[in-house]
């Protein structure tokens, strides 16, 4: 059975040459609790229906393109796509060569697509709160290479800020981080009033402060949210055994 899977497609002002894409759980053949798109191995998916969803993502692509998959580990790492036969333990990877694709898998954390304006350089980043800050975005920025200006990046499915809730830890670290400016930072986070030192916390904002911290102001995306939206998408938070949607970046 060959399925036809449904795409997210960024709206965003990205050259010609750039290719971006975004699953859903909608349009493969894993079953419950992974149906139906799950295209992640380690989740405890049927490695055949794996596969196959796999097989129908890369049908979908241009003829003979690489999928260059990660072993992501919500730390900092960026390393150049397919260079190595087996996933590459790290959470972003950047390509300059055509046919290759950059891709991160998410349920809940935040996917995160680079391209420059000449369209000669792509990145996929995947941060959850942990590399956030910890630093994947800035990683991810440097191994580009590339003036922070010329820089476009697109936000993708993540949880949203009105279900994604924290301890005060969380968001303690990243005050610190922002410090001596942690008013934009601390906005991000909404108490609970009904958890005492618990906190709704906005992914997308957060992103988007450490971008503009970079350099990198042209941000589009987000809006978007994992756990309240059950037909579209997974959501780990929501779910937990459940699997796992694909944003993927390449080059023409």
């Amino acid at each position: 059975m060959r399925v036809t899977p449904l795409f997210i497609r960024p709206d965003w002002p990205a050259p010609s040459s750039v290719i971006a894409r975004c699953t859903t759980r909608l349009g493969g053949c894993s079953v419950a609790p992974y149906e139906n798109f799950n295209l992640a191995y380690h989740v405890g998916d049927a490695d055949s229906s794996v596969a196959q969803n796999r097989s129908i993502l890369a049908a979908a692509l241009p003829p003979n393109t690489k999928l260059s998959w990660l072993s992501q580990v919500h730390g900092t790492a960026a390393v150049q796509a397919g260079q190595d036969r087996c996933a590459s333990t790290a959470d972003a990877q950047w390509s300059r060569s055509a046919g290759v694709a950059c891709v991160v898998l998410t349920a809940d954390c935040l996917p995160i697509l680079l391209c420059s304006r000449s369209g000669d350089i792509v990145a996929a980043a995947h941060a959850g709160w942990r590399g956030l800050l910890s630093g994947v975005l800035e990683t991810t920025v440097a191994a580009m290479n590339t003036k922070t200006d010329q820089l476009l990046a697109w936000l993708g499915p993540a949880i949203g800020p009105d279900a994604f809730e924290v301890g005060a830890e969380v968001r303690e670290g990243f005050l610190a981080a922002a410090r001596p400016c942690e008013f934009t930072v601390a906005q991000c986070f909404t108490p609970n009033l009904t958890r005492p030192e618990h906190y709704f916390c906005d992914l997308y904002s957060l992103a988007r402060i450490r971008l503009t911290a970079l350099g990198v102001t042209n941000v589009f995306g987000g809006g978007f949210c994992t756990y309240r939206d059950s037909e579209r998408f997974y959501s780990y938070r929501r779910d937990g055994e459940t699997g796992r949607m694909a944003s993927l970046i390449m080059l023409r």
